[in-house]
C-alpha cells in the first residue's frame, strides 16, 4: 500500500502544481497590462481563423489572418531553455530608457531588438520577474469603450507573460517601434518576438500552445529597468 502511495505521490503533486498556475493564469489577467479578457479555454494560444475586426488606438485594424507562428517555427532550430548547454543562465533585460530587449547567456548578448513599451499613463512595471506562462496565441481587450484607449487585438503572436497582466508579444497593429505606446506591454515586431519566444523558457513540449513552467522548466528571467 505505502509502495502505491509513493508511486501516486510525484502524480498527485504534479496536478496540483499545474491547478494552482492555471488559478493564478485566470486571476492575474484581469489586473493591469495588456490582459487577455473572456478567455476560451478549450481555445487557449490557438490562433483564431475568424478573428473578426481589430481595433487600437481609436482605429479600426487589419487583424493577423495568417498563422505566421507555424510557419516561422518550422525554421527555428534554437531550443528555449532555462540554461545553456553549457549550464549558463539564459535571461532577459528590458531596457526603457532606450526602448530595447536584450537577451543574454550569462553575460554573452545574443540577441537585442527595438521594442515599444508602456506609455507614461500606463507604464511597464520596473524589477525581476520571471515568464509564468507562454501562449503562441491570445486575444487581448481592455482600456474604456468607446474611446481611443479601447483595443480588442486578437491573435497577438507570441506572448510571454512576466508580471501578471504584463508581457512581452509580438505587434501587428503598429510600427512605431523605439516608443512607447503600448498598456504596459512590451511590443516587437513578430519575427524578433518569435526568436525570442522560441529561445525563452519554459520550453515548449509537444507543440503545445500554452506552456507553464514547472520546477525542471522554469521561466526565464526578466530585468525591467530604466
Amino acid at each position: 500500500m505505502i509502495g502505491k502511495l509513493l508511486i501516486l505521490l510525484p502524480i498527485f503533486v504534479s496536478f496540483l502544481f499545474f491547478t494552482i498556475l492555471q488559478g493564478n493564469f485566470s486571476k492575474q489577467l484581469v489586473t493591469p497590462g495588456c490582459f487577455a479578457q473572456n478567455i476560451n479555454t478549450k481555445t487557449l494560444g490557438q490562433f483564431d481563423l475568424a478573428p473578426g475586426t481589430a481595433f487600437f488606438d481609436g482605429k479600426d485594424i487589419v487583424p493577423l489572418k495568417t498563422d505566421l507562428a507555424t510557419k516561422f517555427d518550422k525554421n527555428q532550430n534554437v531550443l528555449a531553455a532555462y540554461l545553456t548547454p553549457e549550464g549558463v543562465e539564459k535571461w532577459i533585460e528590458i531596457d526603457l530608457s532606450q526602448q530595447k530587449i536584450r537577451a543574454w547567456e550569462g553575460n554573452n548578448k545574443v540577441m537585442e531588438y527595438v521594442i515599444s513599451s508602456g506609455k507614461r499613463s500606463t507604464p511597464t512595471p520596473q524589477g525581476e520577474y520571471r515568464i509564468w506562462v507562454k501562449l503562441r496565441y491570445t486575444k487581448m481587450e481592455g482600456g474604456v469603450r468607446g474611446t481611443s484607449d479601447y483595443y480588442y487585438l486578437p491573435n497577438v503572436p507570441y506572448v510571454m507573460y512576466f508580471h501578471k497582466g504584463y508581457g512581452i508579444h509580438g505587434a501587428y497593429w503598429h510600427m512605431r517601434f523605439g516608443t512607447p505606446v503600448s498598456h504596459g506591454c512590451v511590443n516587437l515586431q513578430i519575427p524578433d518576438a518569435g526568436r525570442l519566444y522560441n529561445w525563452a523558457a519554459p520550453a515548449a513540449t509537444d507543440g503545445k500552445s500554452v506552456i507553464y513552467p514547472s520546477p525542471e522548466n522554469p521561466g526565464t528571467r526578466v530585468v525591467v529597468h530604466d
